[in-house]
């Protein structure tokens, strides 16, 4: 297939064209020619008004629920949300049924992705069951194609169980990726414990909750010298936490999602249950913090934590919901509306660039003679995210008919395209 992209502007760090606006000819999945003005025959042509274009985005930390929760999701209605999202790559979470814990599992993850629009990428469970007791066959997963190894929704609780898994995955330059919580402290907490909470009557998560087991894992890879990353970190003490380890040279990597970045506690006042997330929307101070620690580079990348749920856990008493948003195809509109001056190229980076370079996948940089893995996005115009638009098999999420600013028009991947 032969494409031309017509006058588009380049959102690359990695790309000597970064900041241009240029033609891109591609043939066969790769960039063959960028220049300011071409005239390839093609078989399709694309202008779209005030398009970027980046190397394609990645998700570290989806719930696409294949196998045994099809009803919420499927790896194909999953790739349609995080191709209509802007994202070509994302990562699985392992709570599946069974949970991904071997070569096989990982192997039918993978087999199942090269019919999609995107490139899946499994996580493997650290631990056997998923029960924080046993490590499992990490070695076995990776050389399948395990991307790095979680037990997902569950936090490691176990220090000496983290440490067998940091000291076994060093042997292969492997990550372990973990939402920072100690399940132990508050656990019948429905949402930050704090004045909010306070005032609405609902039991609280305390914030040292996740700052413990992010102190605790600081201290671990620091003894074996091996590699975390935490995910939907909420606190502004967590930022420091990571901060002081990137200083120290540790090799401790973060990321945040979208919703923790646009809502706080004060959000709840009306017991909207698609705003209980796991960890919990915290205060505005940390709200702020957190977008701080975005601009600032201590917080590496996004991950939207999208969790498929059906509709009767969350149309239900907020005591009895249950925690989790889809967020594939909101990402960028949020991120682009709270940061409305910064440059389309450091949006890519948190996105996508940066995600790329921690999990170690192959580079896409906008350059003739490389692969073609492109997101096309806008940066002005207007959307709103409705349930006509909405790609996934579940509606749990709290941006429906909220007017963003922005707008995804799709990716070129695989030598297909697949625009909104």
């Amino acid at each position: 297939m032969k494409i031309l992209l017509k006058q588009v502007a380049i959102a690359d760090n990695n790309s000597s064209y970064n900041g241009t606006i240029q033609d891109i000819f591609i043939e066969n999945g790769k960039i063959i020619a960028i220049e300011p003005n071409l005239h390839q025959d093609a078989d399709q042509v694309i202008a779209l008004p005030n398009c970027s274009v980046s190397q394609g985005w990645i998700d570290p930390f989806v719930h696409f629920c294949d196998p045994g929760l099809e009803h919420r999701e499927t790896i194909h209605s999953g790739a349609a949300a995080a191709a209509a999202g802007g994202f070509t790559r994302v990562a699985t979470l392992p709570n599946t049924i069974p949970c991904i814990q071997n070569k096989t599992q990982v192997d039918y993850l993978i087999q199942a992705s090269h019919s999609t629009k995107i490139s899946i990428h499994p996580l493997g469970a650290v631990s056997k069951n998923l029960e924080g007791k046993e490590l499992a066959e990490m070695y076995d997963m990776q050389q399948a194609g395990a991307l790095a190894f979680s037990d997902g929704l569950l936090p490691i609780q176990s220090s000496g169980l983290m440490v067998k898994a940091l000291q076994y995955i060093k042997a292969f330059n492997g990550i372990i990726i973990q939402i920072p919580e100690d399940v132990a402290i508050a656990p019948h907490g429905l949402m930050h414990e704090g004045v909010v909470s306070t005032c609405l009557g609902l039991p609280g998560k305390p914030a040292i909750a996740e700052t413990l087991i992010i102190a605790r894992d600081i201290d671990l890879v620091q003894y074996t010298g091996s590699a975390i990353h935490f995910t939907g970190i909420s606190t502004k003490a967590s930022i420091n936490l990571i901060a002081a380890a990137k200083q120290k040279g540790l090799n401790v990597t973060c990321s945040v999602t979208p919703h923790h970045l646009f809502f706080c506690d004060e959000d709840l006042k009306d017991y909207d249950t698609h705003l209980k997330v796991n960890p919990p929307l915290r205060t505005k101070t940390d709200m702020l913090a957190l977008r701080e620690g975005l601009l600032k580079g201590t917080i590496d990348c996004i991950s939207t934590h999208h969790l498929p749920l059906e509709t009767d856990r969350k149309v239900c008493e907020f005591e009895y919901a249950k925690p989790g948003i889809i967020g594939l195809q909101t990402a960028y509109t949020i991120i682009n509306s709270l940061f409305p001056n910064t440059n389309a190229d450091l949006l890519a980076d948190w996105l996508g660039n940066r995600a790329r370079s921690i999990f170690n996948l192959p580079d896409a940089a906008i350059m003739p003679g490389n692969v073609a893995e492109l997101t096309l996005f806008n940066t002005n115009d207007g959307s709103v995210f409705t349930t006509q638009h909405n790609q996934s098999k579940s509606a749990n999420s709290p941006f429906f008919n909220i007017p963003l600013t922005g707008k995804v028009y799709g990716i070129i991947h695989k030598n297909q395209i697949h625009l909104n």
